[in-house]
């Protein structure tokens, strides 16, 4: 798992072109400087390009954090029941 926010990590300061940007499971688009709802749709983009998933409209829309988006890539890959 921290190597999903490692990676989720470098996906948000490349997205927000900001790399003093830290995130955390309980990281959320009111605590990220920079996650508006355009960012949200880049960094949504980049996120199944890296894992190789795909998100339904429902789901990201249940994502109350960062961690939600972690255990929803990693149901995704078959790596969490």
């Amino acid at each position: 798992m921290a190597e999903i926010l490692q990676q989720l990590q470098t996906i948000f300061r490349d997205v927000l072109d900001n790399d003093s940007v830290s995130i955390s499971r309980a990281s959320t688009g009111e605590t990220v400087e920079g996650w508006d709802s355009l960012a949200h749709i880049n960094i949504v983009a980049a996120v199944e390009d890296e894992f190789g998933v795909r998100f339904a409209l429902g789901e990201l829309q249940e994502l109350k954090n960062i961690g939600d988006m972690i255990d929803l890539i990693l149901q995704k890959q078959g790596k969490l029941a």
